[in-house]
């Protein structure tokens, strides 16, 4: 459901930028650290919009690489953590069987 809304929400955003540029098609002067040029409105509004959506895209990406990683280092600690749980857990159960037999032998000579 979510995605639905994001693909609507980019499509939607995506109309308001394209009819934003082509209402300003007039050429105006851009200036760039390293010189200026005339460019058309509509060529520098796009150019910033998928700039703009490529950092994102760029951000989004490796914040979910670094979620996949954190999740996979859980995994890793939640696999060693049952292994040892497992472990004392058949420990347990081998000592209440060592257990089991001297508390028998006690209720037998208690009862005689």
């Amino acid at each position: 459901m979510k995605m639905q809304w994001s693909l609507i929400l980019s499509i939607l955003f995506a109309i308001i930028i394209a009819v934003f540029a082509i209402l300003n098609i007039e050429s105006v002067k851009v200036n760039y650290l390293f010189g200026e040029a005339h460019l058309p409105l509509i060529l520098v509004i796009l150019f910033t919009a998928l700039l703009g959506a490529a950092i994102s895209g760029f951000i989004a990406m490796f914040r979910a690489i670094h979620a996949n990683r954190h999740i996979n280092e859980l995994k890793k600690e939640m696999t060693a953590k049952e292994i040892t749980i497992a472990t004392q857990q058949n420990e347990i159960a081998a000592l209440q069987h060592l257990v089991e037999p001297a508390i028998n032998k006690d209720k037998v000579e208690g009862e005689t």
